[in-house]
């Protein structure tokens, strides 16, 4: 801590005794920042807030809306764009002194630095211009800025007022010219598809519809083979059912007991049979012995019975008729299916280049035709757009808050700057003398010399000044202080001197 001490007492006796050269150096440093400060102009800036809304309630309730990222990206466009800031120029002091197309060129490249649009919201943009001129005065810097912004905004809604409905009319226009080209071409395609169908029917579709009709008459064919077998089998299961069935009924004492008991059992028999049981079966043989039992005590009888016609068996006849007339009819059918099947694959092999020419044409056709129905999609809503226009327009432009009129700089921030050179001004005075104090080897305490030369110090002999000198001294911190106070003085006259400017353009 001594030591420390010890150091900040040599650091401020060394700036003591060189304090003329450290006032002199600050002088200097702070007349030179002053100066180059003075001569920075002042930036003014201005500022307006607009309200932008480019589609209104009927555009979006007739599907006509626009892209909103896209309008945004367009405003912006528009009110910075070269042609604009050129007009701008031209209209304003900014223009006076320009001779040349290069020259308009930078001059546009520099206005579009110091023009900044931001988007606050969706339909809010805030538009702000920076006007720093070193040849026009602060009120004039100040109005040009507040200028500038009213023509871009006078522009901006002058341009979009007359924009919109003629952007619109060349659009339709162009999308008339596409409309009548497409039309030639889908009316040399629809009489190339109609004159190819009418020399080959059956490629009609092209192979894709040749594919969908083998794959179709496929199916058709699966589905008459499953009712096939089912009706098969159905007549199967009534042929049965009527070898079971006796032609006539026995009425009781038409015939004997004998002849009776036959028909019984030739009845059970075809039963058995029926339900599927094989000949070699131990039922259907017993059964059989029997049947040829009760034919010999039958036949011993005599012939001469009568009987009534079975009506359960008229019926099942009438069944068999109709499930055999079904059969035939699904045979019928499959055969045609399959020479039908057979063609077709006939001709898919026989004439691949005819099939794939179909397929190009109606492919082609298809192609121009769903080209043909967007573009005319397209021209109606463009059209529709443009009544809107015309009736109700969909570019609503508001000024939310003017063209402000700047009343301080916004560029620099002079004060801060003068008190910066200030600073700057006694801190290089500072450190050159403890620079300077640091080269020299001479030393400011007892304490340092013994460090340094590592022996003890016998003593230390005080500054001994004539009668002259010490009448001198108070005049000479006079004149000390005077300097200093005269260079703080200076700083608030130069302070002083800015806020009187800034309350001359206010």
């Amino acid at each position: 801590m001594n030591e420390v001490l010890d150091q900040a007492r040599i650091a401020m006796h060394t700036v003591w005794n060189r304090r003329w050269l450290a006032l002199g150096i600050a002088w200097g440093v702070c007349l030179l920042g002053w100066l180059v400060v003075a001569t920075i102009p002042n930036s003014y800036q201005s500022s307006a807030r607009i309200s932008v809304q480019l589609d209104d309630v009927l555009s979006e309730q007739i599907g006509i809306s626009g892209n909103t990222g896209r309008d945004i990206q367009r405003v912006r466009q528009s009110l910075t764009s070269a042609v604009n800031l050129e007009k701008v120029i031209r209209s304003t002091r900014l223009g006076q002194e320009i001779a040349t197309q290069r020259e308009m060129e930078m001059a546009i490249t520099k206005l579009a630095e110091n023009i900044t649009v931001v988007n606050r919201e969706e339909s809010l943009f805030e538009l702000t211009a920076t006007i720093g001129r070193s040849e026009l005065s602060d009120a004039e810097n100040a109005a040009l800025a507040q200028d500038v912004v009213q023509k871009l905004i006078d522009l901006f809604r002058e341009n979009n007022y007359a924009g919109n409905r003629s952007e619109v009319a060349e659009t339709i226009a162009f999308l008339d010219q596409q409309l009548a080209a497409r039309a030639t071409e889908l009316e040399a395609a629809e009489l190339q598809r109609t004159a190819f169908e009418a020399q080959h029917p059956e490629l009609i579709g092209g192979a894709t519809a040749i594919s969908s009709r083998l794959q179709s008459s496929r199916g058709e064919m699966r589905g008459i083979d499953a009712d096939l077998a089912a009706a098969q089998s159905a007549l199967a299961a009534i042929n049965g059912q009527l070898a079971g069935t006796p032609r006539t009924l026995v009425t009781p004492g038409a015939i004997g007991g004998a002849r009776a008991a036959l028909i019984q059992a030739q009845s059970q028999l075809a039963g058995l049979q029926a339900r599927g049981l094989t000949n070699q079966h131990p039922d259907v043989v017993a059964q059989k012995r029997q049947v040829a039992l009760l034919e010999r005590q039958a036949a011993n009888e005599g012939s001469g019975a009568t009987g009534s016609p079975n009506p359960a068996y008229s019926s099942l006849t009438s069944i068999q008729a109709e499930r055999s007339a079904n059969v035939q009819a699904l045979l019928a059918r499959k055969a045609a299916l399959q020479a039908e099947i057979s063609n077709i694959v006939a001709d898919q092999v026989s004439e691949p280049g005819l099939a794939a020419e179909a397929n190009r044409i109606s492919r082609d056709y298809e192609v121009l035709k769903t080209k043909y129905d967007e573009l005319l999609k397209d021209r109606e809503e463009m059209r529709l757009r443009g009544q809107v226009e015309s009736a109700r327009s969909s570019f609503k432009f508001d000024v939310i808050d003017p063209p402000t009129n700047p009343r301080v700089p916004a560029a620099p921030n002079r004060p801060l700057l003068l008190l910066s050179v200030l600073i700057a001004g006694i801190g290089a005075g500072v450190g050159t003398v403890l620079l300077l104090g640091q080269l020299r080897s001479t030393f400011a305490t007892a304490g340092g010399l013994e460090r340094a030369m590592d022996l003890p110090v016998i003593g230390t002999i005080s500054t001994s000044l004539t009668n002259a000198a010490r009448a001198a001294k108070p005049k000479r911190l006079k004149m000390f202080m005077a300097g200093s106070a005269a260079l703080v003085g200076m700083f608030v006259v130069l302070l002083a001197a800015e806020f009187v400017q800034r309350g001359m353009v206010a």
